[in-house]
């Protein structure tokens, strides 16, 4: 816990925490509900990884492995980073709510 709020920084660095927000009230034309806060991975996954004993345990015990998986992170962590983009892009339009009189038309 000591060195906590390093490693939550850390893991907002490397991309394995992404900061975002949703706000529903901005889903109206033109505005972006999703809101990208986070830049991009400033350092690579393992920055991040190395710190965690649950990742450092399968580098001890089995390398090769840890670092294919690792490079297999780092991939996911990239792509998620690119979803997030896209989503952060995307117009939204308002919701056409039926009423009572286009119920009944039908």
């Amino acid at each position: 816990m000591q060195k906590g709020m390093r490693q939550q920084k850390l893991a907002v660095d490397t991309g394995y925490w992404p900061l975002w927000r949703y706000d529903p009230r901005r889903a109206g034309p033109g505005e972006h509900p999703f809101q990208l806060d986070s830049q991009r991975a400033k350092l690579p996954l393992t920055e991040f990884t190395a710190n965690e004993a649950r990742f450092s345990m399968l580098r001890r015990s089995r390398p090769e492995e840890a670092e294919r998986l690792g490079a297999l992170a780092q991939h996911d962590v990239d792509e998620r980073r690119l979803v997030y983009e896209q989503l952060a892009e995307i117009e939204h339009e308002p919701d056409d709510q039926p009423t009572k009189e286009n119920d009944d038309d039908a």
